[in-house]
């Protein structure tokens, strides 16, 4: 799972630094994890780096080279903007949002839940 990145729609509305093709180092090695014989013996696990930042992605989230290579540069994109942005950039306000409301609705739940057991209690006090 990649962290950053984010839903096809939502990352049309990011507004991302551009990355150009000089600044980038591309290399393409084995991958790793479950997968066997596929994995093993094929190199479609894309390596890129950013020059000027040092940031480097390893994308081998499919078996097709070019996907890969798309991903990893989408990702890279994001990761590049969140460096050199920082609490500025889209996308740490979009992670951020979605943090939000994810506490949020841990809360309704735990709220939830404390509303059902006091339900519970008052049913067992008039059974009683």
């Amino acid at each position: 799972s990649v962290p950053l990145l984010q839903a096809e729609r939502k990352r049309n509305s990011l507004n991302l630094l551009e990355l150009s093709e000089a600044e980038l180092e591309e290399q393409f090695v084995r991958g790793d994890g479950p997968g066997g014989q596929a994995t093993n013996k094929t190199n479609n696990c894309v390596v890129l780096k950013h020059i000027p930042s040092g940031i480097v992605v390893k994308c081998h989230q499919t078996r097709s080279v070019e996907k890969n290579r798309k991903l990893a540069r989408e990702i890279l994109q994001e990761k590049v903007d969140l460096f050199y942005k920082g609490e500025d950039s889209d996308v740490f306000k979009e992670k951020k949002a979605a943090e939000k409301q994810k506490q949020e609705k841990k809360r309704r739940a735990k709220e939830n839940l404390e509303r059902k057991k006091l339900f519970k209690e008052m049913q067992q006090l008039d059974k009683e």
